[in-house]
């Protein structure tokens, strides 16, 4: 009798086999800081986080192929991150620190194209690694000052081949899924843009001839929904004694003020002597953002001094905004 013989299929596990594992973690906020109104409406603000919840380790001796694929899907039941008011501050989240690489909320975004895990080293040692998210707000934000907030679900869901052995052979897929979490902050501060143009009392041969400085304004546009109060300071060479303002040349002084509107109120920089944003003659009240404040003034050198010499006289006036 002839004997039957068979091949049987022998499967060699090396120890220089490669695996690699995968899964959802506790993500790490992300905190875009604390960033000033109108930085924020005018240009785009970056944030980001280390650790977008998906964790892998391992030591794949290849690069990912079209069959292998760590799909992200993030969804939130807000538009946006909100602030105190209800204001929403708009943003987009990028696979990569590059804004080719945009997510779709809503929509599964595979981190294997592109090269994203590849380069992240992601499946490349054995210490874990996790995959981060950047993040860039939208320009054009007019918010009120506060804390935004918003919370991300994030559905990863992976099929990756995750054994190699001899030859490239792939021995094992790691195909899984899960959700986590993701904090987004923001905090906005107050600020304005201020236009102040300067005072220019002209040339007089005698104090009294010097004409008052009428119809100036300041234009402030301040964070929306702040209310808010100007001060301007004594200058640099105020009088010790009665408080007035001093332009100097060389020794020399020429006192003159600045009043509110067109009153003989004097404009100072503490308490009542300030201004309050509700006292503006042009859009009167709390901060607009986008919108301008409008505050009237008017300047004159005091005629019952003596006329100094002749000369340029010059001072500096510091304007303060108080939230």
């Amino acid at each position: 009798m002839k004997a039957l013989k068979m091949l049987l299929p022998l499967v060699l596990w090396l120890p220089g086999s490669a695996w690699a594992l995968c899964s959802v973690v506790t993500t790490t906020p992300v905190g875009f800081g604390s960033l000033s109104s109108i930085a924020l409406r005018t240009t785009a603000q970056p944030g980001s986080t280390l650790n977008g919840g998906l964790s892998c380790t391992g030591s794949l001796l290849s690069l990912l192929t079209n069959n292998d694929h760590f799909w992200a899907t993030v969804t939130s039941s807000k538009s946006g991150l909100v602030g105190p008011t209800g204001d929403v501050i708009g943003y987009t989240i990028y696979a990569n620190n590059s804004t080719s690489y945009p997510l779709t909320r809503g929509t599964a975004y595979d981190f294997a194209r592109n090269g994203i895990i590849d380069a992240l080293g992601l499946l490349g040692g054995t210490v874990p690694r996790t995959v981060p998210l950047y993040f860039g707000t939208t320009i054009g934000s007019n918010v009120a000052a506060g804390i935004y907030t918003e919370t991300l679900s994030i559905f990863w869901n992976w099929d990756y081949c995750a054994g190699i052995g001899v030859g490239g052979l792939c021995l094992g897929r790691d195909t899984s899924s899960g959700t986590t979490t993701l904090t987004v902050n923001l905090t906005v501060a107050n600020d304005c843009t201020i236009t102040a143009p300067n005072i220019a009392f002209g040339s007089a041969p005698v104090v009294s001839a010097f004409a008052p400085v009428t119809g100036q304004t300041i234009n402030l546009a301040c964070t929306k929904g702040s209310a808010y109060t100007v001060g301007l300071s004594d200058g640099q060479n105020p009088l010790s004694v009665g408080g007035r303002r001093r332009m100097v040349s060389g020794g020399n002084y020429l006192a003159y003020d600045i009043f509110k509107s067109a009153g003989t109120t004097r404009w100072g920089s503490v308490g009542a002597a300030r201004r309050a944003s509700s006292d503006a003659e042009v859009n009167p009240g709390n901060g607009l953002g986008t919108g301008s404040q409008v505050f009237n003034y008017n300047a004159r050198i005091y005629t019952d001094q003596t006329t100094p010499p002749a000369g340029t006289y010059l001072d500096s006036v510091v304007l303060d905004v108080g939230f």
